[in-house]
């Protein structure tokens, strides 16, 4: 006699079984339509496909307190993807568009870290680099665990969300980012936030390198870096490896596509 049948793994990469069978077929989520215009095409893509990686909103890059004010940049443009991010995850979560922080957390023993990366952040050895205190509060430069390395507190975060912890600039190198999202069925992704030039960039093109849509959104996004670095990231995403939209773009296709499946909803009734 066979049992009934379970599920393995995430939905959509998810087999059902028992003692007999196994069900390889893995369903498909219901698509999720929207139209989505771009700084250089309209695209038509599936909500049930797409995830938001946001990157580095920490206080160690956002904060006045954080690693870089402490260097001394200005920390003033990496806050500016704040308002708009409190924005647009909320309506985004609505429509089951999953969040993804990439967060810059290394091991308190930074056996993960060679020489090279750790001389970026502090060239003369002299400094303040990965792993020392802050002077300011004591703070281990973005540490796992460490209020460094924790999301500035003026965005919300929610259990459901995701949290991948990254070790070099790209989100995806020696993390699991790739196969959590293949777990989710997700190939659509947008980008948001810092830098803009650095880390975001290179996960985007990590991203593109490795067979996903990327689409960068503008408002969401910064950098501390002069603004060539900026018109430079901005012209190479749109000439190499995806798409520039804002925020605003993204609410407007949402509000777009909730109001088309009212109307068919209604004809549907109707007949």
């Amino acid at each position: 006699m066979n049992l009934p049948l379970r599920t393995l793994g995430v939905a959509p990469n998810a087999w059902t079984v028992n003692n007999a069978i196994a069900d390889i077929t893995r369903p498909q989520k219901t698509p999720q339509p929207i139209i989505l215009s771009t700084e250089t095409k309209t695209l038509r893509l599936d909500l049930a496909k797409t995830a938001i990686l946001v990157i580095d909103m920490q206080n160690d890059f956002c904060h006045p307190d954080g690693w870089l004010a402490h260097i001394g940049v200005d920390v003033t443009p990496a806050r500016q993807p704040i308002e708009p991010l409190n924005n647009l995850l909320p309506e985004l979560r609505e429509v089951g568009v999953p969040v993804i922080w990439i967060n810059w957390g290394n091991r308190p023993d930074l056996l993960n870290i060679s020489a090279s990366s750790r001389h970026v952040y502090n060239p003369t050895g002299e400094g303040v680099g990965l792993g020392d205190p802050l002077p300011s509060n004591g703070a281990r430069v973005l540490m796992a665990g460490s209020w460094a390395a924790a999301v500035v507190d003026e965005l919300e975060q929610i259990p459901e969300d995701i949290r991948v912890d990254k070790y070099r600039m790209s989100g995806f190198w020696d993390t699991p980012l790739d196969s959590i999202l293949r777990n989710l069925g997700r190939t659509t992704l947008f980008f948001a936030g810092v830098n803009a030039d650095q880390c975001v960039l290179t996960t985007l093109c990590d991203a593109n390198f490795l067979g996903y849509d990327c689409v960068l959104v503008k408002d969401c996004t910064a950098t501390t870096s002069p603004e060539y670095c900026w018109l430079a990231t901005l012209y190479n995403v749109k000439q190499c490896f995806g798409f520039v939209t804002d925020s605003q773009e993204i609410l407007t296709a949402l509000q777009n596509g909730e109001e088309r499946s009212k109307t068919r909803l209604i004809a549907s009734v109707q007949e």
